[in-house]
């Protein structure tokens, strides 16, 4: 059995998995109500004998490319779940193209193609849409608070993507790619409060805050409007 491991002191119940050649993270998402998965990559089996005896609610998808997607479809047809990504990006995924060297991923039905602003509700958890192009030209990041989630006390989470790394920032030598817009969507992250969790799609797990330093101060200093 792959390794679940759990995120703790966050407002919402986070457990990941390690998948892929590309080790990319798989999160777990849940409030007690309602489920999610973030960018299946492979193993839709394993990724089902995670979730237990919860049920999935949603798939959402951060990015087209096929490292994030892998799994989407058959995860859909297994379990009925509502399939979340953005309108720039859903053609990818609904008609899918080789990125890199990553195989190419099973067409999947995207069910919501959401915009930045737009607000991802499942179980009793509201999460914020940032759109963050620069990877992708539909790349978001989702953004969640203690109001919305089940532990009052737990720290925020953004859940980052291929957009915000540890110490980086995702590729933008891909189709799609930029790296004026990858700068313009750090003054966006850069608005967000120092104790957010940060839950990217590869690598350790960061915080604004620690990106603050690392990060964002290469792209200026004033954060931009949400």
């Amino acid at each position: 059995m792959r390794s679940l491991y759990e995120v703790g002191g966050l407002c919402v119940d986070v457990e990941y998995l390690i998948m892929g050649p590309l080790q990319n993270n798989v999160y777990i998402v849940s409030d007690g109500h309602g489920t999610f998965v973030v960018d299946p990559t492979c193993e839709p089996e394993i990724v089902l004998a995670a979730l237990k005896d919860r049920h999935l609610d949603g798939i959402v998808l951060t990015h087209y490319h096929n490292d994030h997607t892998g799994a989407a479809a058959a995860l859909r047809a297994a379990t009925g779940a509502t399939v979340y990504a953005s309108a720039e990006d859903a053609p990818y995924i609904e008609d899918p193209r080789p990125v890199g060297v990553s195989e190419v991923s099973e067409p999947c039905p995207v069910d919501v193609k959401l915009s930045h602003g737009n607000v991802v509700a499942v179980g009793n958890m509201a999460w914020k849409v940032i759109a963050t192009p620069g990877h992708s030209k539909g790349s978001i990041c989702l953004f969640n608070i203690p109001q919305f989630g089940n532990h009052e006390g737990g720290l925020p989470v953004l859940l980052s993507g291929d957009t915000l790394f540890a110490g980086s920032v995702g590729r933008t030598d891909f189709e799609g790619g930029s790296m004026e817009d990858m700068a313009a969507s750090m003054k966006k992250l850069a608005a967000l409060p120092d104790d957010t969790a940060v839950l990217p799609g590869h690598g350790e797990l960061t915080t604004i805050g620690a990106e603050r330093r690392r990060v964002f101060a290469r792209f200026g200093d004033e954060p931009d409007e949400l």
